[in-house]
């Protein structure tokens, strides 16, 4: 499914027009990016928790030539389904 059709199907399931249904896709976005930097972990129940995690510097490869590099460390965000949901998804 991408975006458009999940907007539609947003849309269907929350009895409100497609623009209004995008414009909520929008807000959620624009919330976890200015909130989830601060809170560090955002629990939705019945959906999943978003957690900003820090991935350490490492070295790597380029694959394309074979020489090693170093990565960075960097902070990453992890989401984990909630049971509920992936029993939903599961049955």
């Amino acid at each position: 499914m991408n975006k458009s059709e999940f907007v539609a199907a947003l849309s269907r399931h929350g009895a409100m027009s497609k623009a209004d249904a995008e414009n909520v896709l929008q807000v959620f976005r624009h919330t976890l990016e200015m909130e989830l930097p601060d809170a560090g972990k955002i629990l939705l129940p019945g959906i999943g928790t978003f957690v900003v995690v820090e991935k350490t510097a490492r070295k790597g490869r380029n694959p394309a030539t074979g020489l090693e590099i170093d990565i960075p460390a960097k902070k990453a965000i992890k989401f984990k389904t909630a049971k509920v949901l992936a029993d939903k998804v599961n049955h």
